[in-house]
């Protein structure tokens, strides 16, 4: 069963780090699009006036939905061991504790989900779109909480391997 559960584990953070990775890129081109428009704007004095519609609340979905790929791929390596609090402690205690610590963001990507669930439903119901595309809201919000799911889900997992099997995280030392 912990085999099983790292291989599920390691598929969820591919696929996340594949989204997150999209997503920056994506953002990054808009970014430079936008900034390249305006420049081009201002070395021809207005001639050309090509411009990013709407490139700040791209950026702003884009980044959401990076950060909580990026979250949720990278869920073990989130605790920091203060060694001054720990250092007594054998690696199979440090381990379970690692797994009770996880066990937090669990609960924040489920409350993050039903949140954004309930808001896409909401969205969906009254036609919500964004302010200057004119997007609806209510895919962007099922996407943002898919990717809150996976963070609850990964951290989930990752919990039980270190409570349950003791198996040991990828945590950073804070000397």
């Amino acid at each position: 069963m912990q085999s099983t559960l790292e291989r599920a584990s390691q598929w969820l953070a591919l696929l996340c780090k594949l989204v997150a990775g999209i997503a920056l890129v994506a953002l990054l081109g808009v970014t430079i699009a936008d900034v390249g428009t305006r420049y081009l704007y201002r070395l021809t004095e207005g001639a050309i006036a090509v411009r990013v519609s709407g490139s700040v609340e791209l950026v702003s979905y884009l980044m959401l939905f990076s950060l909580l790929a990026a979250m949720a791929a990278n869920v073990e390596r989130s605790q920091v061991v203060v060694e001054a609090f720990s250092h007594g402690l054998s690696p199979g205690i440090k381990n379970r504790l690692h797994g009770a610590y996880l066990l937090g963001f669990t609960a924040l990507g489920l409350i993050l989900f039903l949140g954004l669930l309930d808001s896409a439903s909401a969205a969906a119901r009254h036609g919500e779109v964004t302010q200057d595309l004119r997007i609806p809201m209510g895919p962007i919000y099922y996407a943002a909480a898919v990717l809150s799911l996976l963070l609850g889900l990964r951290s989930l997992v990752h919990a039980v391997l270190s409570a349950v099997f003791g198996a040991e995280g990828e945590v950073s030392s804070g000397d």
